[in-house]
């Protein structure tokens, strides 16, 4: 069948206290996931079955369900998630490998909602747009106006804190950021976050080391 590509991965039997996820392949423009066992086809923002497809990309995917953010890849084993799912252990490092232009980009989430970070050394703080603080959730109502200084001038924002900020299997509390009200590409990580961890650059990958 034409834009038909289908990768299988080999059924890991379901168990019966939690409800497993993985990604079969994809058809087109949707993923192909396996639900305990059960095919189920999304589109990105759809959801069924308590899962919604955040993104895909060739190969890999990233889903929410269960109160968690994971991305799968074919040929994985499934995730899981229990019904009285205990508490992730939280890790302590972090590799990013540079992307276009030699931005180190990764996936994560703020306050348990998806986002896509950037590093930014030279921020102070962690900064996204009105757009993406409201797509998210993000209660600015109590927040301080500051002024931050960006290349085209000064502009007004709302300071923050946020609850929990993630980057890969990584979360650490109470990360201050501003809401700027332009829109932005991605949130950047800026040194409210980056300060709690260690960092070393090889080359193209850097890696974060919670201190």
């Amino acid at each position: 069948m034409r834009g038909l590509r289908l990768l299988v991965l080999a059924l890991l039997p379901a168990l019966s206290a939690a409800q497993n996820v993985s990604l079969a392949g994809h058809m087109g423009q949707k993923a192909l996931l396996l639900v305990d066992g059960q095919p189920v086809t999304l589109a990105v923002g759809e959801q069924r079955q308590g899962v919604r497809l955040l993104k895909l990309d060739a190969g890999q995917a990233q889903v929410e369900w269960g109160g968690r953010v994971s991305t799968l890849r074919v040929g994985e084993a499934p995730a899981s998630v229990g019904q009285q799912d205990a508490p992730v252990p939280n890790g302590r490092e972090v590799v990013l490998s540079a992307g276009p232009g030699g931005h180190f980009l990764g996936n994560g989430a703020i306050n348990g909602r998806a986002v896509r970070f950037m590093v930014d050394t030279g921020a102070s703080v962690v900064a996204l747009g009105r757009d993406e603080a409201e797509r998210i959730g993000l209660d600015t109502g109590q927040g301080r106006q500051v002024m931050m200084q960006t290349a085209n001038g000064s502009t007004p924002a709302q300071l923050v804190t946020l609850s929990e900020v993630t980057l890969g299997d990584v979360t650490v509390a109470n990360v201050q950021a501003v809401v700027m009200p332009q829109p932005m590409a991605h949130v950047l990580l800026g040194n409210s976050f980056l300060q709690r961890f260690q960092m070393r650059r090889d080359n193209d990958v850097m890696r974060l080391e919670l201190r």
